[in-house]
């Protein structure tokens, strides 16, 4: 095993002592990470994930913050804010919480579309602008936002621009009985999250991060790519579909899964797994497909297979 792999293996068996039977989500959060985007984490209450951010937070030494969304939070309490100081007579910046490597935006969709918006210019452009002078968030910038599902009472649906700046939506899913069981004895023992350490830190991260944008990916791959967003722009049921964006956010997150998975090059079958949690979220359906009950999952799976798949495997790692 190499020194990357075994530094990636270590991360997830630390979030695993929290998170328990849900390695597949890890790997995901943890491509974003590598990839350079944000995660978007939709479930209902009490399935962890708060949890998961803060672990894999733990697990690396790095800055974390963390934004509790409530309907009542402003755009200033997200960014920052300039405070006069009497002694200098002049105005001091106090950095709001987004300005750190790995930010929890827990419940994201309780406060009002403004405040949603306080996100937003950092997640796009790695700044933040306040009092008209623009500030640069760290690096590496990892915003993990949670959600209940929007028919909940009290939640504001995030708009389509905010959305597209996620690279992944995932869902956590209840454990199974056994994955459950294993939970309670966890917790009766101690706090789980407690025993977790930092098995990494900013440099070893930020050169995972160079080594995945090193993964190789074939013409024919960018092709195949290219060809699944079309697809979705042309679907029936589709009024907008998968933005130049989208296929970008495709080969960096294929890259980085690679990677994650102990490989340098990039393979159909990262795209076609991945293709779920990157383009559902970024798919505007039509009237008709609202009427006759289509889920965008159901139209990413249409797609997939009617897509012809690159079948030059030698071609794939260089």
């Amino acid at each position: 095993m190499t020194e990357p792999s075994q530094k990636i293996e270590q991360i997830i068996q630390e979030v695993e002592k929290v998170i328990v039977g849900k390695r597949s989500v890890i790997e995901l959060s943890l491509t974003a990470l590598l990839a350079g985007g944000h995660v978007l984490i939709e479930d209902v209450p009490g399935v962890g994930k708060t949890m998961l951010v803060r672990a894999l937070a733990k697990s690396i030494d790095t800055s974390f913050r963390r934004i509790q969304f409530t309907p009542d939070l402003l755009p200033s309490d997200v960014t920052g804010v300039s405070v006069f100081n009497p002694e200098t007579r002049d105005f001091e910046f106090r950095p709001g919480p987004i300005m750190g490597n790995i930010v929890l935006a827990d419940e994201i969709n309780r406060t009002a579309p403004r405040t949603q918006a306080a996100l937003l210019e950092g997640m796009a452009e790695n700044s933040v602008t306040v009092d008209g002078e623009t500030r640069p968030l760290a690096e590496p910038f990892f915003v993990m936002a949670t959600q209940n599902p929007i028919e909940y009472e009290g939640t504001y649906a995030l708009p389509e621009a905010q959305l597209d700046r996620f690279l992944f939506k995932i869902t956590m899913g209840y454990p199974t009985k056994q994955e459950e069981i294993d939970l309670l004895s966890a917790k009766q023992q101690a706090e789980p999250l407690e025993n977790t350490k930092a098995v990494i830190g900013l440099t070893d991260l930020l050169e995972l991060k160079r080594s995945a944008a090193d993964v190789f990916v074939a013409d024919e791959l960018k092709s195949y790519i290219v060809e699944l967003v079309q697809a979705t722009r042309r679907h029936t049921l589709v009024s907008l579909g998968v933005s130049p964006r989208g296929a970008i956010a495709m080969m960096q997150a294929a890259k980085s899964f690679a990677f994650v998975s102990g490989r340098q090059f990039v393979t159909p079958d990262d795209i076609q797994y991945l293709a779920p949690f990157i383009f559902t979220h970024r798919l505007i359906l039509s009237a008709n497909a609202l009427y006759n009950e289509a889920t965008p999952e159901q139209i990413i799976q249409d797609v997939l297979k009617n897509t012809a798949v690159p079948v030059e495997k030698s071609r794939f790692n260089g």
